[in-house]
């Protein structure tokens, strides 16, 4: 049992008592608004208020593996400027890697448990890792946090811990993912795949680059 499950209503009991599978976590996650608000929501204010950004999405899905056994663990995924960062929660069933996830891109969701490695999980977002201006933005992700550090801090609970994990995300050593000549023959992505990954996106929360990219 999570400590803030006392304060819940007997719907939201039920509805967390739904999420017993990553993939039944996932469809949750699916099912709520994608968030273009500056605030950033506690897995409590999630659950009640059914809306999230990828950030308030990969904590309240870590909450939820929690709840199943999982250590609480996300990555924050870092693009080259010219996008945002991508958070997800990750997990790990028989010594492979999966994770959960929000996203205004169908691409960026989503991952079964078949990864050998942090760094092959990321990968596979690569592809689908792009900008409104059809560029492959990523380019490094940091090691998985596990939020039992803050427990202290109730984060499941108070939107106010939110922004220290966020902070402690932003401090965490990069692991780059490309070399500068890799990155130099980089083609965009294609106007059919680019429009695929859009489906169903928020328009109003994409990021639009200010500056011509090198």
């Amino acid at each position: 049992m999570l400590p803030f499950e006392q304060s819940l209503s007997r719907t939201e009991h039920r509805t967390i008592a739904r999420l017993t599978t990553p993939n039944k976590i996932q469809n949750f996650l699916d099912g709520i608004d994608y968030s273009i608000e500056e605030t950033n929501r506690c897995p409590l204010h999630v659950l009640r208020e059914r809306m999230a950004n990828c950030f308030d999405g990969a904590v309240f899905a870590a909450a939820m593996l929690r709840r199943l056994g999982h250590p609480p663990l996300i990555l924050d995924m870092l693009p080259n400027g010219r996008d945002d960062d991508h958070v997800v929660a990750v997990y790990k069933r028989d010594k492979h890697w999966g994770a959960v996830a929000k996203s205004n891109f169908a691409g960026l969701r989503f991952r079964e448990p078949v990864y050998r490695t942090v760094r092959e999980l990321v990968m596979s977002y690569f592809e689908q890792y792009y900008n409104v201006e059809r560029e492959k933005t990523l380019r490094a992700y940091t090691r998985p946090l596990n939020l039992q550090v803050f427990d202290k801090y109730q984060w499941m609970a108070r939107n106010e811990t939110m922004e220290r994990i966020e902070q402690r995300l932003s401090k965490m050593l990069p692991v780059r993912l490309l070399t500068r000549r890799m990155i130099t023959v980089l083609s965009l992505v294609d106007e059919r795949s680019c429009q695929s990954g859009l489906l169903g996106a928020n328009k109003a929360g994409l990021y639009k680059p200010q500056h011509k990219s090198r």
